[in-house]
């Protein structure tokens, strides 16, 4: 029994059809053996759509791949443009690596395909202030050397070697309103003149 590649439900699923003949390669004149073996390539949302379907309804191997491509068709349509990929943001429990990798395979999936410093230049629109602010120096490097910097950024922040944008802004809007509690104007401007 081949071990198979599961389907979640998200990417190519033509590519996984290929993928699932070519392991039951064996099988492709066995169409009973195709049909019954593929709920096993399948997990997630694909598992989820196979388990609701009145199998009787498929005579044929092709019925089957039929219902399955015109089900996940959407993967191929709805595909990500250059303005999308400006608004995948960074997820809070991933690192910046794993983040500019899922961010990677979206931009593999544009069409026309980008050339590596556009990739480059809409992956750092993506990015939040602190990143896009030390990361500016990157254009015109490779997408790889952007994702290492990155994640030295990442750890300088993690260490405070070097602090959020967001944090900054939120100390310097906390001092301005204390200031503003003081009594007397030349404290107020004492403290404004400091932040």
């Amino acid at each position: 029994m081949p071990k198979f590649d599961l389907y979640d439900g998200h990417g190519d699923h033509v590519a996984h059809l290929r993928g699932y003949c070519s392991k039951m390669r064996g099988a492709t004149e066995k169409y009973e053996l195709l049909m019954a073996y593929f709920n096993q390539s399948l997990s997630g949302v694909a598992l989820e759509w196979y388990t609701r379907q009145d199998t009787n309804r498929w005579y044929t191997w092709d019925d089957l791949a039929q219902a399955f491509a015109r089900h996940f068709q959407y993967n191929m349509d709805i595909v990500p443009d250059r303005l999308s990929l400006t608004k995948v943001k960074n997820n809070p429990s991933e690192s910046f690596r794993e983040y500019g990798f899922r961010w990677r395979e979206q931009a593999a999936r544009v069409n026309p395909p980008m050339e590596e410093d556009e990739m480059v230049e809409y992956f750092l629109q993506a990015l939040e202030p602190t990143y896009f602010g030390h990361l500016i120096s990157v254009i015109g490097k490779p997408f790889n050397d952007v994702v290492k910097m990155g994640e030295m950024v990442e750890e300088g922040l993690k260490s405070s070697k070097i602090m959020s944008y967001s944090s900054l802004k939120a100390t310097t809007q906390a001092i301005q309103n204390d200031a503003r509690s003081l009594p007397g104007q030349k404290k107020y401007d004492d403290v404004a003149m400091v932040v």
